[in-house]
């Protein structure tokens, strides 16, 4: 009985201390839901088999085109409303309209989604001699997996949409050791190869025909701060990378003014801080 006592006492004080100590963190206590993770990864796989019916699968394999985007419509809606909560100035007044408008784009612009993811796969299929056959690009190609994801986040980001985008990009990241923000801003024709280890930061901007392979670095070189010490969100901190540019294994370019020019070359375990101009070759000297 004793036992069981000193348990239950054991039990109480440290939810006690739990409570407090969420109390006294920086996450909102509203007491306000925030979004369902596994919904919105669903959602990213019922749009993967909605894009690409030959190479994923869906939750009922009779289902018809507008039965799973109706599905995927309203899963979306929902967690959008309850995002929307979470937006730098609080709790959103009109979520429910702001919602339905949110996700209404979203569907229209799936077309221009696919015709990027396209234009994806040609450039990893034609760019990688070991490739096959597109439908292999697209079937075991963790790149591609990767950039998949993030083009449906982009669209998100760039609607304003706070958490769920990050959500889907960190799952690309667990999925495939490839990190790209949602908020980078990148051009047709992405090709990257192995990947794992890329890492593109939020105000990257990359343009068409890029190739990145594995370990490379696309970041910021420091962050300012405010006069309390925190750092400043919304400022350049991520470089500029042109068309036609090939970034090869574990080069680091950092900085939200470093920019690299048209048809550069950038060679393995490079470090850049600073611009290159165009057409350039750079390459580590050890």
């Amino acid at each position: 009985m004793s036992d069981f006592c000193c348990t239950s006492d054991l039990i109480a004080d440290t939810l006690n201390e739990l409570n407090e100590a969420r109390r006294e963190s920086v996450l909102h206590d509203s007491g306000l839901p925030i979004p369902n993770r596994k919904k919105i990864i669903q959602v990213l796989k019922d749009l993967q088999a909605l894009l690409f019916p030959m190479a994923y699968s869906r939750p009922d394999h009779e289902m018809s085109d507008e039965h799973l985007l109706s599905g995927i419509y309203h899963t979306l809606l929902t967690q959008t409303q309850i995002a929307l909560n979470f937006t730098a100035h609080g709790p959103c007044p009109d979520c429910a309209c702001r919602a339905a408008g949110t996700c209404q784009e979203f569907v229209r612009r799936l077309p221009e989604i696919k015709k990027l993811l396209y234009k994806d796969i040609q450039a990893l299929y034609e760019g990688d001699p070991a490739a096959r056959s597109p439908e292999e690009v697209l079937i075991c190609y963790p790149g591609f997996y990767a950039i998949s994801i993030y083009r449906i986040a982009h669209v998100l980001y760039e609607l304003d949409l706070p958490l769920i985008p990050r959500i889907m990009t960190e799952y690309a990241h667990e999925k495939t050791g490839i990190d790209i923000h949602a908020g980078a801003t990148i051009g047709e024709y992405f090709f990257i190869d192995h990947g794992t280890g890329i890492v593109v930061g939020e105000t990257t901007v990359i343009g068409d025909h890029v190739k990145l392979y594995q370990g490379v670095t696309l970041g910021a070189k420091s962050f300012e701060t405010d006069a309390d010490g925190n750092p400043v969100k919304g400022v350049k901190r991520h470089p500029n990378i042109g068309n036609h540019v090939v970034i090869y294994a574990n080069a680091t370019i950092l900085g939200g003014e470093t920019t690299i020019g048209d048809g550069c070359i950038i060679g393995g375990n490079t470090w850049l801080t600073k611009s290159v101009e165009p057409g350039k070759t750079v390459y580590y000297n050890g």
